[in-house]
């Protein structure tokens, strides 16, 4: 009787565990969620950042991308294929402009088409003050693409879908 007792509670305890496990174990969804949480933070930039502060997070902005990642945009000079240095050098010349700038990202909607791809319809929002004091406030709809490469979810394209307009 009393090594049934043992045996239950044992068991109960084994099925907690694993329940707790998978309960906190993040989804593949909620991984490719952080990053563009990782792309807004790493993109935005405040008055008062630092020179290091900006060269680490341009730099850590490539680590976000695969090997070749396409953008398809309405501006034709902005369209191409980029490698993470080439990101993470638009990153830093993009940043200098502004004395402080938001990049936030809405209503991802994130879809599976295969194992190791995810495809996430979603808002961005820049906005942001120049250094020449203009304020600049974009809203576009986009469509992206990631590739999940060595157990890392990557960027692989992004297409701007429309400018949404107010």
């Amino acid at each position: 009787m009393v090594k049934t007792k043992y045996i239950i509670l044992i068991l109960l305890v084994v099925m907690i565990g694993i329940w707790i496990a998978l309960r906190l174990s993040p989804t593949e969804e909620k991984r490719v969620k952080k990053q563009f949480h990782l792309l807004s933070e790493w993109g935005s930039k405040d008055s008062r950042e630092s020179a290091f502060t900006m060269a680490k997070k341009t730099k850590d902005i490539g680590t976000l991308f695969a090997e070749a990642c396409r953008l398809e945009a309405d501006n034709a000079s902005l369209s191409g294929t980029y490698t993470p240095d080439e990101i993470s050098s638009f990153a830093a010349q993009a940043r200098l402009q502004f004395s402080e700038v938001s990049l936030r990202f809405y209503d991802l909607d994130v879809e599976f088409p295969n194992e190791d791809t995810a495809k996430v319809l979603l808002t961005a929002k820049l906005t942001g003050r120049l250094i020449a004091g203009e304020y600049v406030n974009e809203v576009h709809e986009l469509t992206s693409v990631l590739k999940k490469i060595e157990n890392r979810w990557l960027f692989s394209s992004f297409e701007v879908i429309e400018v949404l307009e107010k």
